[in-house]
């Protein structure tokens, strides 16, 4: 297996193992599987969040000394939801065909084994980029850009994409909705003249996650999400759905 072609998930799973070894804050042990308080849970029950993933990409080692100087690494500007993932304080400019940019575009921690940027379709409409819907990490025969810091520039041949929509949960989650690694959900949102249900959202599970579905800016934008009532999140292809 190549690093452009490690699964998202098995990437994040390495990152909180190496977290808890090195005692980092997400070195609290994981509940095990049917414990009063996985991950995340309140009150004995799943807490489920729905974030807008908004554009940022990823980074390697390598290209964070390019882009921002010799021995640079990424500094953590504010913890995401998921234990040992932060925005950086470091943004780049992504450049497309034509010299469309998009300027302080995130990085997010930690690094990767490869260099990837996940857009909206807003966005690489802007960019003048054909970016594909894939789930992070299958960026094989993706479109590139140019990345440009304060230190440099880097070329990416491949790595951009709009990311699938997708559900980060612990194993005690999968059990409550009969689902495991890899399955299909989906999710429906409830607001005010702008109810969706978004089918396809991919399950990726570990046994330290925490329940939560990320869409990207324009789906939010789609569902009002800000203003949401009701979120429900159902085993895709369960056969509830009434007739």
């Amino acid at each position: 297996m190549t690093a452009s072609t490690i699964d998202r998930s098995v990437i994040e799973q390495l990152v909180r193992n190496a977290i808890r070894q090195s005692g980092g804050p997400a070195s609290t042990p994981v509940a095990a599987r049917g414990a009063a308080n996985p991950p995340g849970w309140i009150d004995g029950k799943p807490n489920l969040r729905v974030s807008i993933s908004a554009r940022h990409c990823h980074l390697t080692d390598e290209h964070v000394e390019i882009l921002f100087g010799a021995g640079s690494v990424l500094k953590p500007e504010k913890d995401l939801y998921q234990d040992g993932f932060y925005a950086a304080e470091q943004t780049v400019m992504v450049v497309g065909p034509r010299r469309r940019m998009l300027g302080s575009v995130r990085v997010l921690g930690p690094t990767r084994p490869f260099s990837q940027v996940e857009l909206a379709l807003t966005d690489s409409i802007s960019l003048g980029i054909d970016a594909p819907v894939r789930h992070s990490g299958k960026i094989d025969g993706t479109p590139g850009c140019v990345l440009v810091g304060p230190a440099g520039s880097v070329q990416l041949t491949q790595g951009v994409i709009r990311a699938a929509r997708h559900v980060h949960m612990n194993f005690a989650d999968c059990d409550h909705y009969g689902v495991q690694n890899g399955d299909m959900m989906k999710l429906k949102i409830v607001s005010p003249d702008c109810s969706v249900t978004f089918e396809d959202v991919l399950v990726r599970a570990d046994e330290a996650a925490k329940l939560e579905v990320h869409i990207d800016t324009d789906e939010g934008n789609a569902c009002n999400l800000d203003t949401a009532t009701e979120v429900t999140l159902k085993k895709g292809g369960c056969g509830c759905e009434k007739k």
